[in-house]
């Protein structure tokens, strides 16, 4: 293997020095204090920014429609995860946005794509119901045919951005005797109509998430998106990403796996505690030299190289996992300092590890549970079959 530094072209050379002085310019330590305080994982102002500049636009579109090239998509999401953008609502959006231009109208298209290149336009998932847990297609949440609109009623869980967003992609029922993978129906909702409220969930991390409430909501059907009852269709791509479920490029410059991002807050801790147990003391003595830390360093660093090697749905997991198990080693390695926050005085590694250990428990729940995607490897790649749920049957005295 060579890890030699890629040599890249000129004009390749010139867009990476445009883009971190591009996110140096509007990536500011207010702005990354602010996202922690507000949890939102989202900054408008450096939303419209990258917008106006065309580069949610060029990172949206292929190549061959004036996107980006290959090399500087990958240029840009390095550089974007290393100046931590706050980025949930985008991808959501640019998820979304596939489905509208695949399953919506022409009228739709022209009202929605323009301001989503422009950043004024934001959308997010309406998937998860109260009492739904990690599988969709039990959607409760009702639609029913008025003329030439749609009434819905229901609720949906842990819609994230919702309050920083126009649109909401949801998913509803509108057969409930029909089998449930052909009672779906989905929409594009906008949010500001009325019968909507949006109610803040704060979760361990300090993340905002919200839940939301439908009464009587009265949707035209042209935000409907493909067929009714055929809304299994719309979804499962959009699902299939979220899972981690996408091919392998040949080129090499795509991610192994999703979560990458979230991998990125945990390869921080992880070098920000190198460089701390490096530091000497008062004492004069390194905490490296104790043949017990450097272990536990050691073993979370190879454990987080091998998560961050492995591809596909199983990545999904590693990294999820992964965070989980080393971010409590991190913390006792550093000492009580590094359970204070980010911008705190005293703060052993500027709350790295602290965030990391908060964080990963969301990281396994995002888009399903550890335990679904576990059972989705073992049915579908290891054909071990479907999991028994049901308790086992008594046997007759």
């Amino acid at each position: 293997m060579d890890f030699s530094k890629v040599e890249l072209p000129e004009d390749d050379k010139a867009f990476l020095d445009e883009a971190r002085k591009f996110l140096a310019t509007h990536v500011t330590e207010e702005v990354r204090r602010r996202d922690r305080e507000t949890g939102d994982n989202f900054d408008e102002g450096v939303h419209l920014a990258m917008g106006a500049a065309g580069y949610l636009e060029a990172e949206w579109k292929p190549e061959s429609e004036g996107g980006f090239s290959r090399l500087r998509r990958r240029i840009w999401e390095l550089e974007k995860r290393r100046f931590h953008v706050p980025w949930v609502t985008w991808g959501t959006t640019a998820m979304i946005a596939r489905s509208v231009v695949k399953f919506g109208s022409p009228e739709l298209q022209d009202e929605v794509l323009p301001g989503v290149f422009s950043g004024h336009i934001r959308m997010c998932l309406g998937y998860t119901e109260p009492e739904g847990g990690s599988d969709v297609a039990t959607c409760k949440t009702r639609a029913v045919r008025d003329g030439d609109d749609w009434i819905i009623n229901g609720s949906k869980m842990f819609t994230t951005g919702a309050h920083n967003c126009q649109y909401v992609f949801l998913i509803t029922n509108t057969d409930p005797q029909a089998p449930k993978h052909k009672s779906l129906t989905m929409f594009l909702v906008p949010l500001n109509s009325p019968g909507i409220e949006i109610q803040g969930i704060r979760t361990i991390d300090g993340d905002r998430t919200n839940i939301v409430y439908y009464s009587d909501v009265r949707v035209p059907d042209k935000y409907r998106l493909g067929e009714v009852n055929g809304g299994w269709t719309v979804v499962r791509e959009p699902l299939n990403v979220e899972h981690g479920a996408v091919a392998p490029a040949r080129d090499g410059l795509q991610d192994t796996s999703i979560m990458m991002h979230q991998a990125g807050f945990m390869a921080e801790a992880v070098d920000k505690a190198a460089g701390r147990v490096a530091q000497q003391n008062t004492n004069g003595r390194h905490l490296i030299d104790d043949r017990s830390v450097a272990y536990r360093l050691g073993r979370s660093v190879a454990r987080m190289e091998a998560a961050l090697s492995t591809p596909s749905i199983f990545g999904r997991v590693a990294i999820a996992q992964t965070m989980r198990d080393i971010s409590p080693d991190l913390m006792d390695i550093l000492g009580a300092a590094s359970a204070l926050p980010y911008g705190t005085d005293g703060a052993a590694d500027d709350g790295s590890a602290e965030y990391c250990y908060r964080f990963a428990p969301l990281v396994g729940i995002y888009g399903g549970t550890l335990e679904v995607f576990r059972n989705m490897i073992a049915q579908h790649v290891l054909g071990l079959g479907k999991p028994a749920y049901a308790p086992p049957a008594k046997k007759a005295q």
